[in-house]
């Protein structure tokens, strides 16, 4: 297990999950999540990224092995409270609902009494939205509708993001507006954030990424150290090389 961080908020230790009666997708797997920490979670198609982060935010429980949430164990939260320290983003969402802006941020308030600190207006404006908070959802663009589901999650005051290819389908202006605002959110609130994802390009933006194939972890360090030629021949099976952190890939 590695963590650049002394406090880790999540942590899975030699966790193991299999579909029904299929062999095990993930096997063994041991990796932590850093106070503050920005980690890109990379494979290819089917490799198990979606199956992790669900495992590491309680949508799925784990066969074998342990699940940590603030070093105690997540089956042990009752939802609403894991609401409050985990927000999931899946890769599919919802966008026919018939929710204007400001009624679907309000959502992330569920979870809560007593709001927490983070208001509606404060979220929007983080993200860029407040002067559109009347719109409809369905009249937004990609990148706005995923900026929406993330001002939610701010309002749901959770420490820890965990997003499953939040970037798929979007153009690249709105691709890297995207990560330019979770890096803001990393540095204004310490939100630690592992995202899934599968362009390499875009890896290298990461502090911290981890490598997976078939469900285990081949490498979890800087982008540098771990999409090296041979470990992205492991991954991927064709020959990549990575010049350095500012040129593109070279086939």
């Amino acid at each position: 297990m590695s963590s650049a961080s002394e406090t880790n908020i999540l942590e899975l230790n030699n966790v193991s999950y299999s579909y029904g009666k299929q062999a095990p997708l993930i096997s063994s797997l041991s990796f932590a999540v850093g106070q503050g920490e920005f980690i890109g979670l990379i494979g290819a198609n089917g490799s198990g990224k979606s199956t992790i982060l669900k495992l590491g935010s309680g949508i799925l429980r784990q066969q074998a092995g342990e699940v940590l949430l603030w070093a105690k164990p997540l089956r042990t939260y009752r939802n609403r409270d894991r609401a409050k320290l985990i927000s999931y983003l899946p890769q599919t969402l919802d966008v026919t609902v018939p929710f204007t802006i400001r009624e679907l941020v309000g959502m992330g308030l569920y979870p809560y009494d007593i709001p927490p600190v983070m208001s509606i207006d404060s979220a929007l404006d983080m993200v860029g939205l407040y002067d559109k908070a009347s719109a409809h959802l369905t009249d937004l663009s990609g990148g706005e509708r995923r900026r929406t589901f993330i001002a939610m999650t701010l309002v749901q005051g959770a420490g820890l993001l965990m997003l499953d290819e939040p970037l798929a389908n979007l153009d690249i202006k709105y691709q890297f507006e995207f990560l330019k605002l979770l890096k803001d959110l990393k540095l204004k609130k310490n939100i630690s954030i592992i995202m899934a994802l599968h362009d390499i390009n875009i890896a290298l933006q990461f502090e911290k990424v981890m490598l997976i194939k078939e469900g285990n972890m081949l490498g979890l360090g800087p982008p540098e150290a771990v999409l090296t030629k041979d470990m992205l021949r492991e991954a991927f099976d064709v020959n990549l090389e990575i010049k350095n952190r500012t040129q593109e890939k070279h086939i």
